[in-house]
């Protein structure tokens, strides 16, 4: 079966990796509001046609993006309190007050100068949810629940809503409210994102974690014992992230149970992903054609089974539903030929990630040898940043990236690797924002294998004045490359 034509390969194009909890804001982690809009106008003046993004579902365990507590919901800490200003349900008073308690818990909880510029999610927390619930309250006063929009809402998210109010015992409604202005915030921010010519890339988690509202309502679609627990557990084996290899922890599929329903709970999941995003990258993508099942009860991914998927159902079922598939494949890891044929048969674009280029003498990740209908990174969300990758090099494969970049790419090896990106025959070309910025291994994102202190890079307040002139060297980039379209 063939997917289609897929809308990520349409042009020549340039994007940019940047969560929204990395953005600036009031309230301690970047959300939805100013700072979103900001980096909207930012990424337009950059000449990048794709903004992508982390998943945005509910945060799991250590505030991970990958752990998501819904396959569906939005993370209410996005959600923007000047956004409930101007919709009448807060007052000014509240926001700022606010972003003042914000200011005082975190001034209490950082240690080093360095790290206010770092993502606090317990600050976060701490002062947006009182103003949320205010919001809430004046939003039934006002019978909110009864207007057009909301009743929009729920019909058009009636696949999970139900269960998402379930899993908090939200009788009130107080947790449906929240989903209902992540999605009329989120509806302002892509328009003005469409309106500034920057499509939305999203993050697709393959997996979804015990403790969540999807594993709640649909316990026999998961690899379950009687007692509730995983059967196996997922993650992957030991690599250069992490010799015991990756425990993710998660329960694995039980395949019989979607293929009964025609796989309605991948197609609704799928939907409603590409009903916010753009376009989304399908993460672990190898994990739809063969997973590493684990034990239940290991305390390390060191032993594991691959056992095969019907991955290729899955996607045969999305395409029936939907029609052609917006989707990256996230390829990395143990790849073959199966997962090849599996990607090429949808019509998917794999990844190519510039760091992995280096190792040998003829990887398949150097730049000449990229396909056209590709997506080329610097880095992932789980690498280091260029400059901090580069300072780590051993000495043959630090030769072999000078060589192939030329004598001054030591210097200044984020410029280098963004060029070489730009100048790639793959179709889009993604920079990570702590790439563009030069930043170095404090900005690391994520560190696979360690639970704790992750997913905090956060944008400096004053990142502007950097980000300018970086936007006029991305723009000239692009242009001598190819990557704006032409007027």
């Amino acid at each position: 079966m063939n997917g289609g034509s897929n809308p990520v390969m349409s042009r020549r194009a340039a994007g940019v990796l940047c969560h929204l909890s990395s953005l600036t804001g009031p309230c301690a982690v970047g959300d939805m509001g100013d700072g979103a809009v900001e980096f909207v106008e930012w990424c337009s003046s950059a000449g990048l046609s794709w903004w992508q993004m982390l998943p945005v579902g509910p945060l799991g365990p250590g505030n991970s993006p990958y752990a998501s507590t819904s396959s569906f919901a939005g993370e209410p800490l996005f959600i923007a309190l000047e956004g409930l200003r101007d919709d009448g349900l807060l007052a000014a008073r509240d926001v700022r007050e606010s972003a003042e308690a914000a200011r005082r818990y975190t001034s209490t909880t950082v240690r080093r100068a360095s790290t206010r510029s770092r993502a606090d999610f317990e600050a976060a927390r701490r002062c947006k949810e009182p103003a949320f619930l205010r919001a809430f309250e004046s939003f039934r006063a006002s019978r909110g629940f009864e207007s057009a929009s909301y009743a929009a809402f729920e019909v058009r998210e009636r696949f999970w809503l139900a269960g998402w109010r379930a899993f908090h015992k939200d009788s009130l409604g107080y947790h449906a409210f929240l989903q209902f202005m992540f999605d009329k915030q989120w509806r302002r921010l892509r328009h003005v994102a469409s309106r500034h010519g920057v499509q939305l890339l999203g993050d697709l988690p393959l997996f979804v974690t015990l403790e969540s509202a999807d594993v709640a309502e649909h316990p026999e679609l998961f690899r379950l014992s009687r007692t509730g627990n995983p059967e196996v557990l997922t993650g992957v084996p030991p690599d250069c992230f992490s010799r015991d290899g990756q425990l993710w922890g998660h329960p694995h599929y039980r395949w019989r149970a979607h293929r009964a329903d025609g796989f309605r709970w991948w197609t609704e999941r799928i939907a409603a992903t590409l009903r916010r995003f753009d376009a989304v990258r399908i993460d672990h993508f190898v994990g739809f054609h063969h997973a590493y099942e684990i034990p239940a009860g290991a305390r390390t991914a060191r032993t594991g089974t691959w056992v095969r998927q019907p991955g290729s159902e899955v996607l045969a079922a999305t395409t029936r539903s939907i029609g052609p598939l917006a989707l990256i494949a996230e390829d990395l890891g143990a790849v073959t030929p199966e997962v090849v044929r599996l990607r090429t048969t949808f019509n998917l674009p794999g990844m190519k990630v510039l760091q992995h280029a280096f190792g040998c003498d003829d990887s398949g990740e150097l730049p000449h040898r990229h396909e056209v209908q590709s997506v080329v990174y610097p880095a992932t969300h789980d690498n280091d940043t260029t400059r901090g990758w580069c300072k780590a090099l051993g000495a043959s494969s630090r030769q072999r990236f000078r060589s192939y970049c030329g004598g001054d790419a030591m210097r200044s090896p984020h410029e280098a690797i963004a060029r070489m990106a730009y100048g790639s025959p793959a179709q889009l070309a993604i920079i990570p924002m702590q790439d563009v910025l030069g930043l170095g291994r404090e900005a690391r994102m994520n560190r696979p294998g360690n639970p704790r202190g992750q997913w905090r890079w956060r944008l400096a307040s004053n990142w502007q004045a950097q980000g300018s002139k970086c936007a006029q060297k991305l723009r000239a980039l692009a242009l001598i490359t190819g990557r704006i379209p032409s007027r």
